[in-house]
């Protein structure tokens, strides 16, 4: 008989708006996660827009992860999401779209779209978890290689709760 090991218990977290005084520990988490790291100009410079926002989460006060997304008239854009090495595969990472989904319900929107690079396979298996599909490929996608991206999609179907309530509406006849 073989015995599995539990599942970890979610680490709690805490989410804020991401301020100026965060940078330096997202950039370190941004350049433990990817080879080709967004510099603190591509992260002011996202953050001046007005329809980008920026979350950390935390634990206790560490930050632990962050992402940045742009609010569309009808979607979320992930722009930039990381959880910190030692804190992945604790559910740091799966609240934080459990966030982003949360907000699609609240403001309306229908989905949730992202790019992830065609070697990223952790990010793509973790995204397909989440809900996520991928819909198609953007060749060459990226200015610093000419790698492929995956343009993936998580859609919102509303429960019956969140349905419009149909109307009574006579036939004419």
């Amino acid at each position: 008989m073989k015995i599995y090991p539990q599942p970890q218990a979610e680490t709690e977290v805490q989410f804020r708006w991401m301020v100026r005084r965060d940078l330096p520990a997202v950039l370190e988490i941004e350049r433990q996660s990817f080879e080709y790291a967004w510099t603190e100009e591509d992260f002011l410079r996202c953050l001046e827009q007005r329809n980008c926002v920026g979350t950390v989460v935390r634990v206790d006060d560490q930050i632990v992860g962050y992402m940045i997304y742009q609010m569309h008239k009808n979607r979320i854009h992930l722009l930039n999401f990381a959880v910190a090495p030692q804190w992945r595969r604790k559910g740091v990472g799966t609240q934080m779209i459990q966030r982003l989904k949360k907000r699609l319900v609240q403001q309306g929107r229908q989905r949730i779209t992202l790019e992830v690079r065609e070697t990223n396979l952790p990010a793509q298996l973790f995204f397909r978890h989440c809900g996520f599909r991928a819909i198609c490929v953007l060749h060459g996608f990226y200015e610093n290689t000419t790698e492929d991206a995956y343009l993936m999609q998580y859609r919102h179907r509303p429960s019956l709760k969140e349905q419009p309530a149909p109307e009574n509406r006579r036939l004419a006849g």
